[in-house]
């Protein structure tokens, strides 16, 4: 960054680091032992759209990726688009294993990112659920390299519960680096995995 960019305040975007995904398994037992959320084992992944045979491809690489894993046993990967056109891979996991599903989410951004798509990747989002129906899912911003917090509320059409988001913000801020804009933390309605 030059001087010009400083006096302007202009600053040079955060590179992601997807290494920051392997803190999950971490994180979730955290979670767990704060809040009583337990990992579902459900994992995705959301870009935005883009076509063509390279990206076909990639889909088939990541098919072949992950359907390849034996502890999945047989599940394929999931892909779907949502009603805003994103597209999102649902990846699937036993729920005691977040390692594994972290090692997926981590392995397919990785190949979208080498493969050219990485501008493309918007979040990555960990499952969790409550023994009193709650669902939670950690969400991963690509571009910020952060984690926000998301919970809908259960049976509302498009409501979430601030409260425990802000709670879960602080039983999880010294095990994941969370956003601190809470303008960033997005609503994922209708995400696969949650």
């Amino acid at each position: 960054m030059g001087f010009l960019d400083s006096l302007l305040g202009r600053s040079k975007p955060v590179r992601p680091d997807l290494d920051q995904l392997f803190a999950v398994p971490s994180a979730a037992l955290t979670l767990q032992a704060g809040t009583g959320f337990a990992p579902t084992g459900l994992g995705s992944v959301c870009f935005a759209g883009v076509e063509g045979g390279g990206f076909a491809r990639l889909q088939q690489d990541v098919r072949e990726l992950l359907d390849a894993d034996t502890g999945r046993g047989g599940i394929p990967v999931e892909f779907s688009r949502d009603a805003y056109g994103y597209t999102w891979l649902l990846a699937r996991q036993p729920p005691g294993d977040t390692a594994a599903l972290v090692n997926d989410l981590h392995a397919v951004n990785t190949l979208l990112q080498d493969g050219g798509f990485g501008p493309h990747l918007l979040c990555s989002l960990i499952g969790f659920h409550h023994p009193d129906g709650r669902g939670l899912a950690l969400v991963y911003l690509y571009k910020r390299g952060t984690f926000y917090p998301f919970v809908p509320l259960p049976g509302s059409t498009e409501k979430r519960d601030n409260q425990l988001e802000l709670q879960v913000r602080a039983v999880l801020g010294d095990d994941l680096k969370v956003e601190k804009d809470l303008a960033r933390w997005f609503p994922v309605w209708g995400a696969p995995g949650l």
